[in-house]
């Protein structure tokens, strides 16, 4: 009765919050199904400070491992909600550019470079300059979508560099023999198995190794190019006023870990400074006195936290998370991943 009463009173809550957005929507004459509020993540607009400006600068935050997967119960993923943010962003004349604040070890390289192609896409379409704010971390993946901005700032002590590729698995089959486990394979062709972790290390063709250290090297020739092309872009708009790389930049290309300090000094931010001054370098380049910071959350209603209440996963069973305040990485074998080597054991 009790949790009946409830769900009565969220119902009422959220027919009555619709209700107002849908009136307040009408009096200012705005489409009910018009742009991005019908696709995607529903986004609300929230203002961060409040200068008394008509100018708009747009937080976009990238915390925690890059990933493809759902990470909402709307079923949306961090490239989605990125996406959907610079849609915004762009659809509104009133932003004159965009914040973004990375905090991120990286993650997929497939994801990743999804973000990068958006903020590239982003700034070429609207001429809206993207600037970063490098927090603590923003190594490998993390400096992956940072490449294509038109500013980076970092403080001192950031994080970032680790620029290279990594692929993690595990072989077992030691484990297996020691309990008399014996595997039967049967498969299409020799390379059918590879990276499978019930193969002996003997078993293990050279050829295997050849293909993956191939594929490895692919990939880390790609971000190799993507901040070349990046810092080229930002330095031919910054002109004097930003940091070219240096001619060895390349030679600290090699998975190293790099303190904001190092990293001005080779040319892979701009400035050293705090998220203020990268505020105010937003406001310099977009040609502005004075703006809002605005941020887009995702809105949140009944229908989604029934949907919740309906999650159900009785094949897997019950699950007991461990909070120990921080999100470690679920590394997939067999996957690649731009992803700072202190976060991968």
């Amino acid at each position: 009765m009790v949790f009946a009463i409830i769900l009565l009173v969220l119902l009422a809550v959220s027919v009555l919050y619709n209700l107002s957005n849908y009136a307040n929507n009408l009096f200012h004459g705005k489409s009910i199904s018009s742009g991005s509020h019908t696709a995607g993540p529903r986004l609300d607009e929230v203002v961060l400070e409040d200068k008394d400006s008509n100018d708009k600068i747009a937080v976009v935050e990238i915390n925690g491992i890059i990933t493809s997967r759902i990470i909402d119960q709307g079923g949306y993923s961090m490239v989605d909600l990125i996406q959907a943010q610079l849609d915004r962003a762009k659809a509104d004349d009133k932003v004159k550019a965009v914040l973004l604040k990375v905090d991120s070890p990286g993650g997929e390289v497939l994801a990743s470079d999804e973000i990068n192609h958006l903020l590239s896409r982003f700034q070429d379409k609207t001429h809206k300059p993207v600037v970063v704010s490098m927090g603590d971390l923003a190594a490998s993946g993390g400096y992956y979508v940072s490449a294509p901005c038109r500013w980076i700032v970092a403080n001192e002590l950031s994080l970032t560099g680790s620029i290279g590729v990594i692929l993690h698995s595990y072989n077992y089959r030691h484990l297996m023999d020691k309990v008399g486990l014996l595997p039967e394979v049967y498969k299409s062709g020799k390379f059918k198995d590879m990276l499978s972790g019930d193969k002996e290390p003997d078993q293990i063709l050279p050829e295997e190794r050849e293909m993956l250290q191939g594929l490895i090297d692919e990939t880390y020739q790609k971000f190799k190019s993507v901040v070349a092309d990046g810092r080229k872009y930002a330095h031919e708009k910054n002109k004097d006023k930003g940091r070219p790389l240096s001619s060895d930049w390349a030679d600290y290309a090699d998975g190293r870990v790099l303190s904001g300090k190092q990293a001005y000094d080779l040319g892979f931010v701009d400035q050293l400074g705090s998220y203020q001054d990268a505020v105010d370098q937003a406001k310099t380049i977009a040609g502005i006195s004075t703006a809002n910071l605005i941020q887009y959350q995702q809105r949140y209603d009944l229908s989604d936290l029934l949907r919740i209440f309906g999650q159900a996963e009785p094949s897997r069973g019950r699950v007991l998370k461990l909070d120990l305040g921080m999100d470690l990485p679920k590394l997939q074998a067999g996957q690649l991943y731009f992803l700072s080597p202190t976060f991968t054991h």
